[in-house]
């Protein structure tokens, strides 16, 4: 029901505004964002329909994911320069996003690193010693799997495979999520199991456990916390960073590089997944083409 309207909001930006084929695309890409919101919330509205509420509760959304404010400006924009077109073509009769406010810059949202950032985070790392391999291990499935500390603390070894490029996660109410995870993550860990896990008698009860401390228990969460802080201070990096900042970085760089909401949602582990055979039947290889595509990672 939307395409009709999308397709002619897409000669009036050609013609009428004389906008170049990348402008074009990301006004187009700024409302197909919202229409995958629809499809998540299970809104059948068409475009006439589409109210304020809902368009705030979209924006809601994206603060959730950890967009930066900068982004959300301007897929509000986006948004506004649709409507503000229905409202020409007498599609409607009053724009739902006229009153919608794009963040304010200052506004506290969650902190996101760039690639940059999390590569100079990794260079600080002195692969010499072993603890160096099991945290740049740590940080590159953490940014690879949008992982929240808790389910990085609790990653089993059985639950990783290499063949398939997958990691079995259990989140919050002990729900399952299959996850795909980049080439460089799964190679630091199949260099930690061989070169340091290895050397390492887990403690009773952590066999299975990936990442171990050095009493070879496992690994708490202030732990990470401990090591993100450092290797942030060593790379010279000013922001507030925590195990969570990885997760949303990794949010961010998927939906900012153009992946599908409800790919990065699922992956993130924020929809309930009645069974992990269901889940992996569905979107296996649709969330691997997704990782494939956009995470940064993947693009080495």
């Amino acid at each position: 029901m939307w395409q009709a309207y999308l397709n002619g909001f897409k000669l009036y930006l050609q013609l009428e505004k004389s906008l170049s084929k990348n402008s074009i695309s990301a006004y187009l890409h700024d409302v197909e964002k919202y229409i995958q919101f629809q499809e998540i919330e299970s809104l059948q509205l068409a475009p006439t329909q589409v109210k304020l509420k809902n368009l705030r509760d979209f924006i809601a959304y994206l603060n959730q994911l950890g967009l930066e404010a900068n982004s959300q400006a301007r897929i509000i924009s986006g948004l506004k320069a649709f409507f503000k077109y229905l409202l020409m073509e007498d599609e409607i009769k009053q724009s739902p996003a006229e009153l919608l406010e794009a963040p304010r810059l200052s506004r506290k949202l969650p902190q996101v690193l760039e690639v940059y950032e999390i590569d100079k985070m990794v260079a600080q790392i002195d692969l010499n010693k072993p603890e160096g391999v099991r945290n740049k291990a740590i940080v590159e499935t953490m940014f690879s799997c949008g992982l929240r500390v808790s389910e990085a603390t609790d990653l089993r070894i059985s639950n990783i495979s290499f063949e398939e490029q997958y990691i079995k996660v259990t989140g919050k109410g002990n729900k399952e999520r299959l996850v795909p995870i980049s080439l460089s993550a799964l190679n630091i860990i199949d260099l930690y199991l061989k070169e340091v896990r290895v050397h390492q008698i887990p403690k009773p009860g952590n066999n299975d456990i990936l990442f171990l401390n050095r009493r070879a228990g496992k690994l708490s969460r202030q732990m990470i916390f401990y090591i993100l802080k450092d290797l942030a201070h060593l790379a010279g990096i000013q922001k507030d960073i925590s195990p969570h900042t990885l997760r949303h970085s990794f949010a961010t760089s998927l939906v900012e590089a153009g992946a599908d909401l409800r790919a990065v949602q699922q992956m993130l582990g924020h929809e309930s997944i009645t069974t992990t055979e269901i889940y992996t039947h569905l979107d296996r290889e649709y969330l691997r083409d997704v990782v494939i595509q956009f995470h940064p990672r993947s693009k080495h």
